[in-house]
């Protein structure tokens, strides 16, 4: 890829890793609708997208030294990190749920919210494709992101991943013969979105 200016995304990360904001912020317009949209396919939530996509680049930037560059790209690193920050925002989102669910309403004020949380709450049980998705291991999360949402090959899933090329074709049958079992067992409508 090549930024607005006509550098290379592999130079512009170099810069950023030196502490040049202004490369980071190059990568950052690069990168971040990808990223969003990935984080908005796996959250269902603008709002929660927003913060996620924020939190990946943060990891970037923090991690900026470690960060593995493929093909002259950071992306497959920034997809899995998205993946990542998902599912910790998933967990904490259920912990917060648990802990509300604790607390005694006060029955002397009904809270009208309660009858569209209910209708909320039937519509995010209902299954679905992305249901299906968070129902998998994150290892199963990452290959299915890169190899088939993000459409990177092979051999870029395995630098982004450190892994070998065979591992990640093996890791990629299984993970969508596991999605496919998934969805034999949910509703038809989670079948509709995905095909492998």
């Amino acid at each position: 890829m090549t930024a607005a200016g006509g550098t290379n995304e592999y130079e512009l990360w170099a810069w950023a890793v030196e502490g040049d904001a202004g490369a980071f912020g190059e990568i950052f317009d690069l990168h971040r609708d990808r990223v969003f949209g990935h984080a908005l396919r796996a959250l269902a939530s603008r709002h929660d997208a927003e913060d996620v996509t924020a939190i990946a680049f943060l990891e970037l930037w923090r991690h900026r030294r470690r960060v593995r560059v493929v093909n002259g790209s950071i992306v497959g690193w920034l997809l899995v990190t998205t993946n990542n920050v998902c599912r910790n925002q998933a967990r904490s989102a259920r912990r917060y749920r648990l802990a509300l669910a604790k607390l005694s309403p006060d029955p002397s004020h009904p809270d009208p919210a309660d009858d569209a949380g209910v209708g909320i709450d039937r519509a995010r049980r209902a299954p679905g494709v992305r249901a299906v998705f968070a129902q998998l291991s994150a290892r199963d999360q990452d290959i299915l992101t890169l190899c088939v949402l993000e459409e990177l090959t092979t051999a870029e899933a395995a630098l982004a991943l450190r892994i070998p090329i065979g591992t990640v074709k093996s890791r990629l049958y299984r993970a969508k013969s596991r999605m496919a079992e998934l969805l034999l067992t949910a509703a038809p409508e989670a079948r509709e979105g995905w095909s492998l």
